[in-house]
């Protein structure tokens, strides 16, 4: 697991340096962002990676990885709307976004841990493209969640289909990084 701690942290220290970098340049415009939005937006950066992996061929010359970066950091803005709402104006700074977004990518992390060591890692021995379709399971799920206004009988809520997503986007990002060992 040693390995596994070392390759999730280099992954996400590549995810929340894009992230505040973005937030540098754009501030945290993600603010008027409704969760919905944010869900159909993960939708996107999801299909393009299927594109991508079924067609071997990339238009605009980049690859599936920022994708996946994508993913986990509009997973984590996902968390942060869920718990805040959205606004009609930016209304947090920039330190302040960049706590929330420790905060929710260390529980994002906890989680994966946890489920880490009851799964024995199953996850490695995975193909990326199976990320990209559990994510993209997850974000129907999501979607009907969000269409019935959060009110499930026996499923998680969002919340947990969201860092399921980051996860499995930081899954695809080791390998990415690392390859299949």
């Amino acid at each position: 697991m040693a390995d596994t701690k070392e390759q999730f942290e280099k992954v996400i220290g590549i995810c929340r340096d894009l992230f505040v970098k973005k937030l540098h340049d754009y501030g945290a415009s993600w603010r008027i962002m409704r969760p919905a939005s944010i869900t159909d937006q993960i939708f996107i950066k999801a299909k393009r990676i299927r594109t991508l992996e079924i067609t071997k061929e990339s238009k605009v010359g980049e690859g599936i990885y920022p994708e996946f970066v994508g993913i986990v950091n509009y997973g984590v803005i996902g968390l942060i709307q869920l718990e805040r709402g959205f606004a009609d104006k930016v209304d947090i700074a920039a330190d302040e976004a960049i706590a929330l977004y420790d905060r929710y990518i260390t529980a994002t992390k906890q989680l994966m841990y946890a489920k880490n060591a009851d799964y024995g890692e199953a996850w490695r021995d995975m193909r990326i493209a199976s990320y990209t379709d559990l994510i993209l399971t997850k974000i129907q799920r999501t979607k009907q969640i969000e269409n019935l206004g959060g009110a499930t009988l026996v499923s998680e809520g969002i919340d947990a289909n969201y860092m399921d997503m980051i996860n499995y986007s930081l899954f695809a990002l080791i390998k990415l990084e690392y390859g299949d060992n």
